[in-house]
């Protein structure tokens, strides 16, 4: 497992609370929890905005992806960590708000998952070393899509607990 940039994180327990700073590394490869925030975005129609990762990524390359996100620095919330991935990963700025969080066991290693989500009305200039395509789909689009093509770990669960949400 290859975390690419090392960056420190907070390490936090099965109830979210902060334990103390660790590496992003040390936490992925010790399976310590730690916190991830990630971004739906829609846009003014209520499609979703769906990526595929750059190839060059360390984690999931070429997958595709229903949210974009990172990992949450030392003291940054969900949607501040939701705020700056957007701008670093999408070139966007919007409001996020926090819609649910859960303890997510697939992908590298267990971490707290905060999903926020946002209405875009344009998706600036995305980064090429994060993301290699991007569309809007329709809801019944991401049904298949997430069928038919290979995303990231959580994505599944993640649009479930979306549309759970009543959105």
């Amino acid at each position: 497992m290859v975390c690419g940039v090392d960056e420190l994180v907070e390490r936090v327990d099965a109830q979210d609370r902060v334990l103390g700073v660790v590496r992003r590394w040390d936490a992925v490869r010790e399976g310590w929890l730690h916190r991830v925030a990630s971004v739906v975005c829609r846009d003014g129609q209520g499609r979703f905005l769906v990526h595929r990762r750059a190839e060059q990524l360390t984690r999931f390359p070429g997958h595709y992806e229903l949210g974009v996100g990172g990992a949450a620095g030392v003291g940054e919330s969900y949607e501040d960590a939701a705020v700056r991935e957007l701008r670093e990963e999408l070139g966007a700025a919007a409001a996020v708000r926090l819609r649910f969080r859960f303890l997510n066991r697939s992908g590298l290693s267990p971490h707290w998952l905060g999903v926020c989500d946002a209405v875009l009305a344009e998706t600036g200039t995305p980064d090429p070393g994060e993301v290699a395509w991007h569309g809007w789909l329709t809801e019944s689009e991401v049904r298949r899509a997430l069928r038919q093509w290979t995303f990231t770990p959580d994505s599944q669960e993640v649009f479930g607990r979306y549309l759970a949400c009543g959105l």
